[in-house]
């Protein structure tokens, strides 16, 4: 029998993050594209994202035909989130700069590509890139690489780096809770044997 989901965080009743989901405001407007496998993962860290920034969209797909529409908001200008040899850093907005539409494909690196693939107007944008070197929250993946990070940690380290002073800590409250809760069920010695660091010989 399934367990009863929230229908807000999909999580089962028993684990729903609601209470620990921030409503935090934003310059920055996030176009948030997932890939339809990612929906129904127990750690669908987009989902977060977009329930706690008021200024984001979260759409399912892998052919989004408003596209046009949807990248050409009044007031900002698109940029692609993904990583390319021309790819810009991403810096702090001055007073004048008119704000983005950060637009980030949520899936593995081979559907993220596919997505791209699949939507020349996405794969067309100016790209922006994070920081090197950030350390990811996330202990329950095998990262494809160091400074890997989820898709909420990568909003939350961009959204910082643009709207410096501002703190959007409190997206990864319920983040840590979904890794906890993650590993407690999984027992502390299964997560330790399968994603602990490993001893030296």
């Amino acid at each position: 029998m399934s367990r009863i989901q929230c229908p807000r965080c999909l999580r089962p009743h028993t684990h729903c993050l609601c209470p620990l989901i921030p409503s935090l405001d934003s310059r920055t407007r996030v176009l948030l594209l997932q890939h339809p496998s990612e929906v129904n993962h127990a750690l669908n860290t987009a989902r977060l994202a977009a329930l706690g920034l008021k200024n984001a969209e979260l759409i399912v797909g892998e052919v989004f035909e408003d596209l046009p529409a949807l990248l050409n908001q009044p007031g900002y200008q698109a940029r692609l989130l993904f990583p390319a040899d021309d790819a810009q850093p991403l810096q702090a907005y001055t007073a004048n700069d008119q704000p983005l539409l950060l637009v980030v494909p949520d899936g593995t690196w081979r559907k993220a590509r596919k997505m791209l693939h699949l939507n020349p107007l996405l794969a067309a944008l100016p790209r922006v890139t994070l920081a090197q070197g950030a350390a990811s929250r996330y202990r329950l993946r095998k990262a494809p690489g160091p400074g890997a990070l989820s898709t909420v940690e990568a909003i939350v380290q961009a959204l910082q780096t643009l709207e410096a002073p501002t703190s959007f800590e409190p997206l990864l409250k319920p983040f840590d809770a979904l890794i906890e809760g993650q590993i407690a069920a999984m027992g502390e010695e299964t997560f330790r044997r399968n994603h602990g660091p490993k001893e030296s010989l």
